[in-house]
């Protein structure tokens, strides 16, 4: 297990800094988060609580190495070659303006991206935060509201006239203000067209202006950061026998937010640990299955 530095136990942080949060036991992050102070946030769940909130694609050219002046043109030339090749494969293609279903559509099937993975389920976040995890996990929350709140300025080239000019599903604002890669923003959203993924996990997607910050740091300059981003450290030796279980009584496993047979397959994983009639991690028999 890795050494823990030990977040703080207190509520939602004060408006000038991010909230981090200890969570030492299941019902207490059920509490919070049926609770009011995180309703209609959207939530992402990772199995390490030190990895920071890079995208897929922010990862791969910065572990391999590609420099930074090439990165626009590279995150713009995989997009390219996906969308001239992709029609192969696929029964529905999205209109070539569609940046957002193409982007969506690339991530779906394991391209890196700029965009991330969140949820509007924090149960759901909880189940990829603690279903593979061996140290502390994180579960991350944004307030999708205050991310619209404040619109950035651009030191050259076009400017939005309104925030909502920055939404992916904006024909050309992906090629005009994301892949510039020169202002730190944060938005938010789902395609018009979603899969059935996205909707079996209650989906959305969070999207980064730049590829060099993790998001947690770009929404840190935002006005209220603790109104805007908040983070759970969960003590998975401590909570993860009792949420995997209570995740799994809700119906939140592989097979059904994955729901294709390569869900199910991965589904069998935590059947390893559930059995009806008695606990395999301690053989002790589940009450009323006495022999």
């Amino acid at each position: 297990m890795a050494t823990r530095k030990r977040a703080s136990k207190s509520g939602p942080a004060a408006p000038g800094r991010m909230a981090v949060r200890e969570i030492t036991n299941w019902g207490e992050f059920h509490a919070i988060v049926a609770g009011p102070d995180y309703q209609n946030w959207a939530f992402r769940g990772q199995s390490n609580a030190e990895w920071p909130l890079y995208s897929s694609l922010s990862r791969y050219l910065r572990d391999y190495g590609v420099h930074p002046n090439a990165w626009a043109e590279q995150e713009a030339r995989i997009g390219r070659i996906f969308r001239r090749k992709a029609h192969l494969f696929l029964d529905h293609v999205p209109a070539d303006q569609d940046a957002f279903q193409w982007l969506a559509l690339m991530q779906h099937h394991g391209a890196p991206t700029r965009l991330l993975d969140f949820t509007w389920s924090p149960f759901v976040a909880a189940f990829f935060a603690l279903e593979r995890a061996t140290r502390d996990a994180a579960i991350w929350a944004v307030f999708v509201p205050a991310i619209w709140r404040t619109p950035p300025r651009f030191p050259r080239g076009p400017q939005p006239r309104a925030v909502e000019e920055l939404s992916l599903r904006t024909p050309g604002a992906y090629e005009t203000f994301y892949l510039r890669n020169t202002v730190p923003f944060v938005t938010s959203g789902e395609p018009m067209v979603m899969n059935k993924r996205l909707i079996a996990q209650s989906g959305t997607f969070v999207a980064p202006g730049v590829l060099d910050q993790p998001v947690e740091q770009i929404l840190s300059g935002y006005p209220e950061p603790g109104a805007t981003v908040a983070k759970f450290v969960l003590r998975t030796d401590l909570l993860r026998s009792d949420a995997m279980l209570a995740l799994y009584t809700m119906n939140i496993t592989n097979a059904t937010l994955f729901p294709d047979i390569d869900g199910l397959a991965r589904s069998m994983a935590y059947e390893l640990e559930f059995h009806w009639a008695y606990n395999p991690r301690t053989m002790a028999v589940n009450p009323g299955y006495e022999p």
